[in-house]
């Protein structure tokens, strides 16, 4: 886009893009690092959307009925921190000239939590995409389950940029599609179509038809948009509030706008402009102001801090007739948005573990876990399941889950959605978990989806990505060993509870049976962060435990059976076999043997090894007491477990992938076995005497 073509734009706009433009370009100095090419090509857009569109308060950025906007092509975060700024919100010029720096709230690329203002964390792109589908989906169940005639209080728009990074992704795809099939008609998308990425210009390796692709999702796509003229932007933005469905608005763009010599070009992606271009740059947008000084009739234009105001105190008054009116639901509303849990929250918890204790049932724990499902979905109607084409396999309904769908014709708010608390994702593991992520960022919902345990490797960077952000999300994983048998090793998770556990923040549990299920799901829901449930196919045998012990779960590793009492004190003749899931079954099968040959054994479930991680030294210790003699088992690599157990312990793993058979040929096959932990606990303790013996 020429200069010629800018000139038509009124001077008012023009320097409110221009203003983003130069902070950007600032900053990225200043960092000496950074993408300053988007900012400059989409800051015609970003005004057309912030302050013509876009609802918002920037004296509070956590207002319930705020549009949502996300920055999914995160690499271009000037943008969104030069908007932030100027429109209102505690982000002052300092931080900007801080960029990229140290424990500044002007990170590389946006992170919730850091910045006032910022909804998720972008920068693995497409997903920033994802995570607005999930908002637009969580804006439309919350309006069908607490909107009422007269009373629209749940009423937002979920807004994103993305590039063509963003689209090339498969993620996009996976996301997009399922945006379409449910209607989600207050989601929009304004794509910078600017044809150039890191390595030049695009239409060498992505020459899609974009446009066509997502008219073929079902979405209302409006087609070649000058992104450069402020006015076309909102002619597309208001026709997407009439679309009915999810618009992607295409707007031409030149990456670098306003750079004489490096716009149009990948040189502008990701590299500061230099001394010689910024000089340049300021006299082509006859910008004469130094660096980080915005005029102040800009600063006017922009500032939203009276309109949001004005909005949300509108919102509250609404609200406050609708409390007189449905006080039962307002209270309901303001809790779930609040994320907090249920006024009788301990008193479900105590039930729950009370009659999965009593019922003693050997069962699967996908087949536990689909139990504690149904008795807390009762008491949370937060809860919002799902699953990626396995609801049958991972067990994820309930006996009262409804379906989320396409609604028929007007069913009132909540758009073309139909209600529910359960989403079929399809086969779409990577796009359902960001989507996850993006509901419980949304807050009202607390999102659970299942798959298989092997194919968390699809999901991989979402779940780290829901660790970086601290999100409410429960991701249910289901097959989790050997034990599936016949699918072979494709479908076999050998490697895949370690890997997990390693991603710092995500709290894995690999429980052994029913109570350990329950309570690995109360641990779950109450945690201000995302979890792994790691559940067996095959069925595992319920153990007795006292009450102590049933209380102890929750530190994710624990005596499960100790050493009895007449055992003599001498450490020679003791052992600690640590075990989790469909292990703890061999573990207990091993005491007997073991204490026939006089080697007493301390079984420790450790059902969540990151849970036991956090807990006080005199807790570990007390359950791994030093200098004790130990070995572990899981059906997965042993590399893991060495941390446990030591240099002088041992480990009873899977070293290798797996097999197709039946599971008790596998467990056979590969030696995890009782004896192969009891053959184990010999060798260690035998080791251990003779170094006792050595060292007197």
């Amino acid at each position: 886009m020429s200069a010629v073509a800018q000139s038509s734009v009124a001077p008012a706009t023009r320097q409110m893009a221009d203003a983003l433009r130069m902070l950007a370009i600032d900053a990225v100095e200043a960092a000496k690092s950074g993408h300053p090419g988007m900012p400059l090509g989409m800051a015609e857009i970003a005004v057309a959307l912030w302050d013509r569109h876009l609802k918002h308060n920037p004296r509070n950025p956590a207002w319930p009925d705020r549009d949502r906007f996300i920055l999914s092509n995160g690499h271009g975060s000037m943008l969104l921190y030069g908007l932030l700024h100027l429109t209102g919100y505690d982000l002052p010029i300092d931080e900007l000239k801080r960029f990229r720096q140290l424990h500044s709230k002007t990170p590389g690329h946006p992170e919730v939590g850091v910045t006032p203002g910022v909804e998720t964390t972008t920068g693995p792109l497409g997903q920033g995409l994802a995570n607005g589908v999930g908002m637009a989906l969580a804006e439309a169940l919350l309006a069908r389950e607490f909107n009422r005639p007269g009373h629209r209080i749940v009423d937002h728009r979920t807004y994103v940029f993305v590039g063509d990074g963003c689209l090339m992704e498969g993620i996009s795809h996976e996301a997009a599609s399922l945006a379409g099939t449910l209607k989600l008609d207050k989601l929009v998308v304004l794509y910078d179509d600017n044809g150039i990425s890191i390595d030049g210009h695009v239409a060498q390796w992505f020459a899609d038809d974009t446009p066509s692709r997502f008219a073929a999702y079902g979405w209302h796509v409006v087609r070649e948009v000058d992104g450069h003229d402020v006015d076309a932007v909102d002619r597309a933005l208001h026709a997407a509030r009439a679309a009915g469905r999810p618009t992607l608005i295409c707007c031409r763009t030149v990456i670098g706008q306003g750079a004489p010599s490096k716009a149009g070009t990948h040189d502008v992606h990701g590299a500061p402009l230099g001394a010689e271009e910024i000089a340049r740059t300021r006299l082509a947008l006859n910008w004469p102001h130094p660096p980080f000084e915005i005029p102040q009739e800009v600063r006017e234009n922009f500032d939203a801090s009276a309109r949001g105001g004005a909005a949300e105190a509108d919102w509250h008054e609404r609200f406050d007739a609708y409390r007189k009116r449905y006080p039962v639901e307002a209270a309901e509303f303001e809790r779930r948005v609040q994320g907090k849990l249920p006024a009788l929250w301990h008193d479900t918890v105590r039930a729950l573990l009370r009659d999965t204790d009593c019922a003693a049932e050997t069962l699967a724990t996908r087949k536990a876990s689909q139990k504690a499902i149904g008795a807390l979905a009762r008491s949370l109607p937060e809860l919002l399941g799902g699953s990626a084409d396995l609801t049958g396999s991972n067990l994820t309904d309930w006996p009262n889950a409804v379906d989320v769908g396409a609604a028929q014709g007007d069913e009132g708010d909540g758009g073309g959605l139909r209600g529910g608390n359960y989403v079929h994702y399809g086969v779409r593991e990577f796009g359902m978990s960001a989507m996850m992520n993006g509901i419980a960022l949304h807050r009202g919902h607390l999102p659970f989806g299942g798959t298989f345990l092997t194919f968390s490797d699809y999901s991989r960077n979402a779940l780290r990505m829901a660790a970086l952000m601290k999100t409410r999300s429960i991701f249910v994983f289901t097959h989790d060993s050997i034990g599936l048998g016949e699918d072979g090793p494709t479908h076999q998770a050998v490697e895949h509870a370690a890997s997990l556990r390693l991603i710092p923040g995500l709290d894995v549990w690999r429980p052994c049976d029913t109570v350990e299920t329950a309570q690995a799901w109360v641990s779950a829901v109450e945690r201000d962060g995302p979890s792994c449930l790691l559940l067996s196919r095959q069925n595992l045998p319920f153990v007795t435990r006292s009450a102590e012990q049933i209380g102890a779960i929750a530190r994710g590793g624990y005596v499960l059976r100790d050493w009895p009492e007449t055992t003599p004190a001498e450490p020679a003749a003791r052992v600690v076999l640590i075990a989790t899931g469909s292990e703890v079954a061999l573990a207990l099968d091993a005491i007997e043997p073991l204490a026939a040959a006089g080697i007493a054994a301390r079984v420790v479930s450790m059902p969540s090894t990151t849970t036991f991680d956090r807990q006080p030294r005199e807790w570990r210790d007390a359950v791994l007491p030093p200098g004790v003699p130990r070995v572990a088992i899981e059906a997965g690599v042993s590399a893991f477990w060495r941390q446990y157990v030591g240099l002088d312990g041992d480990v009873v793993g899977i070293d290798t992938f797996g097999e197709s058979a039946p599971a008790g040929a596998l467990f056979k096959h590969f030696n995890l076995s009782t004896q192969a932990l009891v053959d184990a606990a010999h060798r260690v303790v035998a080791a251990h005497t003779v170094r006792r013996a050595g060292g007197a």
